[in-house]
């Protein structure tokens, strides 16, 4: 069983800048993908944006050049770096990793943390 806690969300003004955090904890495993995604209700959730093992990211257009993620393998942890934000990121951030934990997958998510960006 890997758990996520999340950590670093809040009321932000426009133009502002917050770093999202999420460490994994629990049995001896291995990460593979990493990634944090977005909710507004009403919607879908969508991704925001995502790292792979190879170090290789993927970013969801509406945050390219403003949002970076990235990992720290040794606490296990993964962030996302928000910068310039907007309104329109106002939405609960989840992130998400999966893997391995000995011969069995996991694919697990964090509980959630509200990002409001607002004047």
């Amino acid at each position: 069983q890997v758990q996520l806690v999340e950590s670093g969300g809040g009321l932000v003004q426009p133009g502002g800048s917050l770093r999202l955090s999420c460490a994994a904890s629990g049995s001896i495993f291995s990460i593979i993908d990493m990634g944090w995604y977005r909710q507004v209700p009403g919607k879908l959730r969508e991704l925001v944006a995502g790292l792979r093992s190879s170090g290789s990211t993927n970013y969801a257009d509406s945050v390219k050049g403003r949002f970076t993620i990235s990992r720290d393998n040794a606490k296990n942890t993964v962030y996302l770096q928000m910068n310039s934000l907007k309104p329109e990121d106002t939405a609960v951030y989840y992130c998400r990793v999966s893997g391995t934990v000995g011969a069995t997958d996991f694919d697990s998510w964090g509980q959630g943390t509200q990002v409001t960006v607002s004047s």
